[in-house]
């Protein structure tokens, strides 16, 4: 039977890129906005106070979160790696939109163009197409209405939340992956508390699977960041462009650190959409799977230069450490 050995967790995005790509970037981003709505975003006061030095000592907190993160799959080795994200109108568009997906095919196409600075990284990953069916079928049977894909064009995995991780955590492609999509960004999203049952049903179907040993389960998303994606116009709060939620995000982690996941899956919607936290669905899915596993928070660095909160976190459930 089927065992889950580790959680992992981080944001994505600039999380994964060197802070003096940062102020490009934003600019990058804050021309979607312009383009989209017609209006100029004002850049955060706080960006001024974030010289590159500054990024640069607050980040390493960040990347040595991300190495540890990657250090202990490669020390686990664990059968599959489950990998949660949103899609950006990626692999995915409004022509058809799944709330919840599975990957089934048996091999895929990471297309990186965020980490590198010298343009697309591209690289070949296999899937553990026996656990991706198991789980399909496994939520089916639970109640959970799944969409899923046997392929994308050209092979190719462009979703932003799923590739540039894989290329930072897992770039020698060792362990076979399972991609799980769940919506972030379109409204109506799926619940936080939907997301939770999602989560604790993985868990359930991966410890009655024979077709499995050891799994471990990343969410990649978050925390609270209002970017030119973000979808304003579902938002009528006070928070602008460039906002971070600092406060909420602290409560979120502490929340994680005492094992009380399942008060994030008490969430509402509008929480999540207020406070800049919709990517958080994929961190809820996995808690839903961790339990009452109190979390390791490696990092949690607030960079309005991004424009986004940054953090790191990691569940050991094999040795009951945290």
């Amino acid at each position: 039977m089927g065992m889950l050995v580790s959680g992992l967790a981080s944001s994505h995005a600039n999380t994964l890129v060197d802070p003096s790509r940062w102020d490009e970037r934003r600019e990058r981003n804050r021309s979607m906005y312009r383009r989209r709505y017609h209006v100029e975003p004002p850049n955060h006061p706080n960006v001024a106070l974030e010289t590159l030095e500054v990024k640069r000592q607050r980040y390493q907190s960040v990347r040595k979160g991300l190495d540890f993160l990657r250090t202990q799959l490669h020390e686990k080795k664990p059968d599959a790696l489950i990998l949660i994200g949103d899609d950006q109108d990626e692999n995915f568009s409004e022509s058809n939109l799944p709330q919840v997906a599975l990957y089934l095919g048996e091999r895929f196409i990471a297309v990186d163009r965020h980490t590198s600075g010298a343009g697309e990284v591209r690289k070949p990953y296999r899937c553990h197409a026996e656990l991706a069916a198991g789980l399909l079928n496994g939520l089916v049977e639970r109640g959970f209405d799944l969409s899923y894909a046997k392929s994308f064009p050209r092979d190719e995995l462009l979703a932003h939340a799923h590739a540039p991780v894989l290329s930072t955590v897992l770039p020698e492609a060792e362990i076979p992956v399972v991609l799980l999509f769940v919506n972030a960004i379109h409204m109506p999203a799926i619940s936080p508390s939907r997301c939770y049952s999602l989560g604790w049903a993985v868990k359930e179907i991966v410890e009655g699977l024979n077709a499995v040993d050891r799994v471990a389960i990343y969410a990649s998303g978050g925390l609270s960041h209002f970017t030119a994606g973000y979808p304003w116009p579902f938002y009528k709060g006070p928070h602008g462009y460039g906002s971070i939620c600092e406060e909420f995000d602290r409560r979120i982690l502490e929340s994680m650190a005492r094992g009380e996941g399942t008060a994030l899956g008490s969430l509402t919607s509008q929480d999540l959409l207020d406070h800049g936290e919709i990517e958080l669905r994929s961190w809820i899915t996995l808690l839903g799977a961790m339990e009452k596993a109190p979390a390791k928070v490696l990092a949690y660095e607030p960079f309005y230069s991004a424009p986004m909160a940054m953090s790191v976190a990691y569940w050991d459930l094999e040795n009951g450490e945290s």
